[in-house]
This record gives structure tokens, C-alpha cells and sequence, in this order.
């Protein structure tokens, strides 16, 4: 028989040893709505009933403001219906007069099952219901009778319930796959116990079955901060759902996600997760998965990679790789060439500063000996005496010729004597003495 609901109804903390010898836990629920708390003024209470509760949990109780409306009960039931045993206190707070009547009745479902109960000043009524079964879809509810004039009132009450066979809790192959898990994440280390049983204290990130032997059937892990890689947790063969999106699980996917068998929805979004999805999850049509957030996780097959661009994002494939290798090639061929051209350029234009540099010398000298007069047969020209017209005339055909054997050099030779060159080069530019 397992406990799901110990209550003290309207006590400002929870009762339990020394105020109750068994120390039992006594929860203190405050007033709900449409409900007033009572303090009783008795200066003694009787509690000498078959199972002995605490006088503490009668120091105070809840009613209704009016005898027209009902006190509705939570029990925290299982959702399937279980064989149940419910233990109600009663205790009436005010010594009335003869003109007040408090009378109600114990409904189950809109019926009532039980003769009326009428609370004792200073004293205790305990009503229990057994023999029957019932679950979290199940109203019980306090209902006042026609002759009562004041409206239903209650203390303290507890619910229990029949597990059904006995079991060793949990399965063992369940166990197993949660404790690999909190050996990887310490976080979960905080959970102890039976992961499934009693129903009500579940662990609060797993979902069980209602079965004898509960399996573990979700995992709700989001948010947990988790960090690593996912362990090995196979053995847990009935889940449905695995939620572990908003974590910072690192690593490849593990393939035995997709060969769970009864896997149906699989969040693995916003982690830095990393590799190819397998292909036992991306052939796995019966599976749901949900995988955004993992900028270096890729939907291909196992020859998929990743590679990450200067702006910080990942592409996949080769092809931007070779693309990208193409730019030092490039490089590398046009700087050089840049540079040759432009020292042709340089050299070519030196070139025909130089050529046209001797071209004007040749004939200026030509020039000078047909027009000077006679010169020394040796040396330089006595200054005041005329030059030798021949021997001007002679080096100024030495000097043409000299500049027509560079221009053969450089495969452009002009045609015509030296003479008609001269003339030709006199016409084009005269020159200024």
C-alpha cells in the first residue's frame, strides 16, 4: 500500500514528531478558493481513534461559506483506477447551540455511499473508505444534508493506495540505462531511489508506464546543462520520447538512438553536437527528430565533413576547398608578370631615348662639316680657325653608320644612305644651335 496524499487542513506548517508520536508527515495546505479556514476554540481534543492523529492537525480545519456548496477533495490518485484506502478526520471547532446543525455526506462521483457524518465538539470522527477502486479522474466530494444549517467541515485526512503485485519496482534493464546516464552527468546524481515508484515521486525527467514492472518510457532533459557526449544507454528499449534539445552535448550522434525500438520523438536541438545524422535515425521513418542548432552537424552519409569559412560559418563538401586553393595559383602568376612587363616597358622606352639621343648627335656633326670651315689634320679645332669640311663630313658618316648598325640590332633598320637619312631627319626636326 502506497501513500499519496497526508494533509492538515488550514495548518500554517507541516506536523510531525513530537507534535505526532509516529512522525508521520503532516502536509499544510492552505484555503483554496470558495474555502475559509476555521480555527478551533476547544481547549482539549479527544484523538482516541483507530489510528491515532496528532491533536495538532485539529487546531485548524476548512469549510464553506455557504451549507449550498461542497468541499471537492484532492487525492493525488494514480490516472488508472487502483484499489484504494481513504482516511477522513472530523472534529467540530465551536460548541454550538441547539438551533445549529452541521451534517454532511461523503460523495463519490455526485453519489453518496456513506450515512451522514456529524463532526463532535472536542472529540474526533475518523471515516475510512475502502473496498473500492478509484483514480486521479475520480471526484470525492463533502456535500452538506438538507437538515444541516451549516455548511460540510474537515481536518486532516490521508490517502493511500493498493500497488497491485508486488515488484522489485522498477525494471532492472530501466535501471541500469539511468544509472549510466547519472554516472555521466552529475547533475542527475540528485535523483535517488526508484525511478518510477510510487507513482506520485516519479524522478521529475523520466515518464513511466502504468505496467506492474514500470518501464521508463521519456526522457525530459532539457536545459539541464549537460556537456560531453552522449553514453551508451540501450538498455532502455521503451522509450518513446528522448528530449535533450538545449543542453552542450559535444560529439557524434550515437547510433543506437535510431534502433530503439519504440523511439517516436527525438530532440537533439541546440547542442554543439558534430559528424553525419546516422542512417539508422535519417531511414528510421517512424522517428521524429529534431537536430537545428548544431551548425557542424551534417545530414549526409559518413564521407560528409565539415569545414568552417573565414566569416565563422561551416560549409560542407570539397568543392569549396579547391575553390578556395585557386586563389594563391593566381596570385603567384600574375604579380610576377606584372612586374616583367613593366621592366620591359622601362627598358624599351630607355632604349629609344638613347637611339634618339645618338641620331641628333649624327647630325649635328654632319651638319657642322658641311658648314665650318678648314680644321687641324690633328687634335681639337684652334679656336677662331675654320674646320675641315671633309673630315666633319666623314665622322658624320662614321656616326650615321654606327646608328644604322643599332638599328639592325635592334631589327629595325631605316633604308637609304646616310645622306638621305640626314636629310630625311633634318626635315622631320630642325635643329636649334
Amino acid at each position: 500500500m502506497l501513500l499519496t496524499r497526508r494533509v492538515a487542513y488550514g495548518a500554517t506548517e507541516a506536523i510531525r514528531y513530537p507534535s505526532d508520536d509516529f512522525d508521520r508527515i503532516w502536509d499544510a495546505v492552505e484555503v483554496g478558493n470558495g474555502l475559509v479556514k476555521v480555527t478551533t476554540d476547544a481547549q482539549t481534543i479527544d484523538t482516541s481513534v483507530p489510528d491515532q492523529p496528532p491533536v495538532a492537525a485539529f487546531q485548524y480545519g476548512i469549510t464553506t461559506s455557504k451549507t449550498s456548496e461542497a468541499i471537492l477533495l484532492v487525492t493525488d490518485l494514480p490516472p488508472v483506477e487502483v484499489p484504494i484506502y481513504i482516511i477522513m478526520y472530523f472534529s467540530e471547532v465551536n460548541e454550538l447551540d441547539s438551533t445549529q446543525t452541521r451534517s454532511f455526506e461523503i460523495y463519490i462521483d455526485g453519489k453518496s455511499h456513506f450515512d451522514p457524518i456529524v463532526p463532535v465538539y472536542g472529540s474526533v470522527v475518523e471515516m475510512s473508505i475502502t473496498n473500492i477502486s478509484a483514480s486521479s479522474n475520480t471526484s470525492f466530494s463533502l456535500v452538506a444534508t438538507s437538515d444541516s444549517t451549516l455548511p460540510p467541515l474537515i481536518n486532516a485526512m490521508e490517502v493511500y493506495y493498493v500497488s497491485g503485485p508486488i515488484t522489485d519496482g522498477t525494471d532492472s534493464k530501466d535501471v541500469a540505462g539511468l544509472a549510466t546516464l547519472q554516472d555521466k552527468f552529475s547533475i542527475l546524481q540528485e535523483w535517488t531511489g526508484d525511478p518510477c515508484l510510487p507513482s506520485p515521486f516519479t524522478w521529475d525527467w523520466v515518464n513511466c508506464s502504468a505496467d506492474d514492472t514500470p518501464r521508463v518510457t521519456a526522457l525530459y532533459l532539457s536545459g539541464f546543462g549537460l556537456s560531453g557526449q552522449l553514453p551508451e544507454f540501450s538498455s532502455l528499449d521503451a522509450l518513446q520520447t528522448i528530449d535533450l534539445h538545449n543542453n552542450s552535448l559535444s560529439g557524434s550522434i550515437p547510433d543506437f538512438l535510431g534502433a530503439l525500438p519504440n523511439l517516436k520523438q527525438l530532440n537533439l536541438a541546440d547542442n554543439k553536437l558534430s559528424g553525419p545524422i546516422p542512417t539508422t535515425i535519417s531511414n528510421n521513418n517512424k522517428l521524429k527528430l529534431v537536430s537545428s542548432g548544431n551548425p557542424n552537424l551534417c545530414a549526409s552519409g559518413g564521407s560528409c565533413k565539415t569545414i568552417v569559412d573565414n566569416s565563422g560559418g561551416p560549409s560542407s563538401g570539397s568543392s569549396s576547398k579547391k575553390k578556395s586553393s585557386k586563389l594563391p595559383l593566381i596570385l603567384g602568376i600574375a604579380i610576377p608578370a606584372f612586374f616583367v612587363f613593366w621592366v620591359i616597358v622601362v627598358i624599351f622606352v630607355c632604349s629609344m631615348n638613347q637611339s634618339k639621343r645618338r641620331r641628333a648627335a649624327a647630325i649635328a656633326a654632319t651638319n657642322a662639316g658641311q658648314n665650318s670651315g678648314p680644321n687641324m689634320p690633328n687634335g681639337p679645332p684652334l679656336q677662331g680657325a675654320p674646320m675641315n669640311p671633309q673630315m666633319l663630313g666623314k665622322f658624320g658618316e662614321v656616326m650615321m653608320n654606327q646608328f644604322a648598325g643599332d638599328d639592325e640590332d635592334r631589327g629595325t633598320p631605316e633604308q637609304g644612305t646616310p645622306e638621305q637619312i640626314r636629310n630625311q631627319q633634318v626635315e622631320e626636326r630642325p635643329l636649334q644651335y
